[in-house]
């Protein structure tokens, strides 16, 4: 690397490619002094800040030079169930970040139908000898499958983060959003704006995020006077899978009762609704209101803009990455479950009730 300042704007050189410092410095949001130390690798720079200048230099896409490759503190292994929901990207981007920042190197594990089951990466891990696992939205989810699994993982010394379901018993941290609590402020909404026949598209109910979103839609149509009892209010949700065409088929029994709303358990979902809303010749929101779940990269463009409650991805992974490595320290983090208090964000797919 070479810096130069003489006769022009400082530059520097890496691996025979060269750029502005203040490129760097823009990118970067620090002065071009502050660029010039980290390069350099000068003491008296902050943690956040030499990251924000490494961060520049990946986004204007130069290949870090050698004296700043650390050394790695240890591997974490990163186990999501698949990458087309665009919330499990997020989440995997977003505790990546994290662990590299803390310096530790994440190795990512995707799952996908007739691939690689959640064990088979986690004996992977294990012969990689990593310091610890988190596991989002996985078996730990399935009320159906055997968590012993864990057990046995913690028998072996690793430690392990739960995201986003909970399960008794289980030696782990559990972090997780407030599922009852994203369905109130999505039927609130759309009774606050004169919906009575309100519809759940939800996937499958074996998992524990389904079944907390059922209980409390039921709880809630019930709350707000728009069914008897639970029992009633049951024949009002339908579960399909986490997909976009799951959500066109649920809507298609939804709409076929007559519902003027959706409440989706995922933004897949509630785009599913939106296409068999407009493939009966109904207008979104003018004639049904839709609202999604995550609030997932880009649902912001989507046509209309999807109203949606919003996953706290960001809070999520730092509470996850926090406790793992509380763990992986030697001490113990909390066994209770961390929940998240989820967001609604307001955009152009809900509208005032049709009228009769």
């Amino acid at each position: 690397m070479v810096v130069e300042g003489r006769g022009g704007p400082l530059s520097l050189t890496i691996g025979g490619v060269r750029t502005r410092l203040s490129d760097l410095a823009e990118q970067a949001g620090v002065s071009t002094a502050t660029v010039s130390r980290v390069l350099n690798g000068k003491p008296g720079v902050a943690s956040s800040t030499r990251q924000a200048v490494l961060a520049a230099l990946d986004v204007l896409g130069y290949e870090r030079p050698t004296a700043l490759r650390g050394r790695s503190a240890g591997l974490v292994g990163l186990v999501v169930p698949e990458l087309t929901n665009p919330v499990f990207p997020a989440f995997a981007q977003a505790v990546e970040s994290i662990l590299a920042q803390r310096g530790y190197t994440p190795l990512l594990c995707t799952q996908a139908p007739g691939g690689t089951t959640e064990d088979e990466y986690v004996s992977t891990l294990v012969d990689h000898s990593v310091d610890g696992i988190v596991f989002i939205s996985g078996l730990h989810a399935d009320t159906r499958a055997d968590h012993t699994r864990y057990e046995l993982l913690r028998g072996q010394g690793i430690p392990i983060v739960l995201v986003n379901g909970y399960a008794p018993g289980i030696d782990a941290p559990f972090v997780s959003p407030d599922d009852a609590a994203s369905i109130d402020v999505a039927v609130q909404h759309l009774v606050s704006l004169g919906h009575r026949r309100i519809g759940l598209a939800i996937g499958p109910e074996r998992y524990v995020p389904a079944q907390r979103k059922v209980a409390a839609f039921t709880a809630a149509l019930v709350r707000h006077g728009l069914a008897d009892d639970e029992t009633e209010a049951r024949r009002h949700v339908t579960s399909t899978l986490y997909t976009l065409e799951g959500g066109q088929a649920a809507a298609a029994e939804l709409f076929a009762s007559d519902h003027t709303a959706v409440v989706c358990g995922s933004d897949l979902m509630a785009l599913g609704v939106v296409r068999a809303a407009r493939s009966r010749g109904l207008r979104v929101p003018q004639d049904v209101s839709v609202v999604g779940y995550d609030d997932a990269p880009l649902i912001a463009f989507t046509d209309p803009p999807l109203t949606t409650v919003r996953q706290p991805v960001e809070a999520m992974a730092h509470a996850a990455v926090s406790a793992l490595l509380t763990e992986i320290g030697g001490d113990l983090a909390p066994r209770t479950e961390l929940l998240f208090a989820p967001e609604l964000v307001v955009r152009g797919s809900t509208g005032v009730a049709p009228r009769d």
